[in-house]
């Protein structure tokens, strides 16, 4: 978040890559393994997918039970969350991806928080490749996570 919070950051092992990447009409396309096709290989879309690979081969979430890019309502507003993470069909995670310039800050954080108004999981997490926090939204309050929860 600022300087000083670097202690909230939760480690992430990545996985060695395993990505498809082809070029198409002169542009670089990743293969998304949720989504099943090929998307642009932008900075962000990078980013989401080293994490998709980190949640999946690392954490053991099914694939199965994630959505990418998933549409949400805010009002009139349509916004779209990098990742969630089902349980027993109810969102249970949202991660927000960014691209590796761009900080993990207070801002990200309100993004996230304003997609939650409508998901309303318990746990979010932000990204930018380098450094990742999240939240734990319980009865006392939110709480930094030390690590992703495990799925079960």
């Amino acid at each position: 978040m600022s300087t000083g919070m670097t202690r909230l950051f939760i480690p992430v092992a990545y996985p060695e890559p395993d990505f498809k990447i082809r070029t198409s009409g002169g542009k670089q396309e990743i293969w998304d393994r949720v989504r099943k096709k090929f998307t642009a290989l932008t900075p962000e879309e990078w980013v989401r997918q080293n994490f998709l690979g980190y949640l999946i081969r690392v954490m053991g979430y099914p694939a199965s039970l994630m959505a990418v890019e998933k549409e949400i309502r805010l009002g009139e507003l349509r916004k779209r969350c990098d990742i969630v993470v089902y349980r027993r069909s109810i969102p249970w995670l949202i991660v927000e991806c960014k691209e590796p310039s761009v900080p993990v800050s207070e801002s990200v954080l309100r993004q996230i928080l304003a997609y939650n108004m409508s998901l309303d999981v318990p746990y979010l997490v932000l990204t930018n490749g380098n450094q990742t926090c999240g939240v734990e939204r319980n009865e006392a309050g939110p709480a930094f996570l030390t690590g992703l929860p495990a799925y079960v």
